[in-house]
């Protein structure tokens, strides 16, 4: 079972900097894979791209674990070859599975389907090997409040994101290219321990505070995550 959620979603912690934000998100991210792997074979990792989480991965990939134990998979993907730059699988691979981390499994999100429609099932049912609930589920936020891929008015943002709904893979548009993409849905997502969502800079504290009051999710997605109660969340943030 998921672990049991704190009184009120979000918790949030804040640092001056953003490596002393690594620094902590990484100590917390080691702690919860150790009691994974004191729990069981395996321990489980979700982490999103872009370059926000890079210094986070490059601190981590050193971090003293039986990595060999440890899956990583993502927690969504842009439907380009896992070659490519705009790849999230690609920069995982480059900057957290190095060093000691190397030794870690990858289960990527992309496969040789020719769209995420096409593909949302197969990527989904790679997912099932991975030891879940998920250890810890890392996810950062768009400056207009999606997390993972789940963009505001998306036309099936509805069912993504009811905590109820079967766990799955959805195809998703983005508003800006690469278009198409691939993301956890949110009852997907919930299957965690824990969940970190990683935020910098002004702009988006503010996003997280309009978040946080009375409001649609459609407008802003992360109010979705912000809400449940089922998983804890804790908010790292740094300017």
């Amino acid at each position: 079972m998921p672990g049991t959620a704190r009184s009120e979603n979000p918790q949030q912690r804040s640092f001056a900097g953003l490596d002393a934000l690594n620094s902590a998100l990484a100590q917390d991210i080691t702690q919860a894979l150790r009691q994974g792997l004191d729990a069981r074979r395996s321990a489980s990792l979700a982490v999103p791209g872009g370059r926000t989480p890079v210094g986070l991965f490059e601190l981590l990939s050193n971090a003293p674990l039986e990595w060999r134990r440890v899956r990583v998979t993502l927690t969504d993907e842009r439907w380009v070859d896992p070659a490519s730059a705009d790849s999230n699988e690609q920069l995982v691979r480059a900057h957290l599975l190095k060093g000691a981390a190397a030794a870690a499994g990858l289960t990527g999100l992309k496969n040789s389907a020719r769209d995420p429609e096409s593909g949302a099932a197969a990527s989904w049912s790679g997912l099932a090997a991975l030891p879940r609930p998920f250890d810890f589920v890392l996810l950062g936020m768009g400056d207009d409040g999606h997390f993972a891929s789940l963009f505001p008015h998306a036309p099936e943002l509805a069912a993504a994101l009811d905590p109820n709904g079967a766990p799955g893979c959805v195809p998703m548009r983005a508003p800006v290219p690469p278009f198409e993409r691939l993301s956890l849905n949110l009852s997907a997502l919930l299957d965690a321990r824990q969940i970190g969502l990683l935020i910098a800079g002004e702009t988006k504290r503010v996003v997280l505070e309009r978040a946080r009051t009375d409001g649609s999710a459609a407008d802003l997605p992360v109010r979705a995550l912000l809400r449940q109660q089922r998983v804890p969340v804790t908010v790292f943030w740094s300017p």
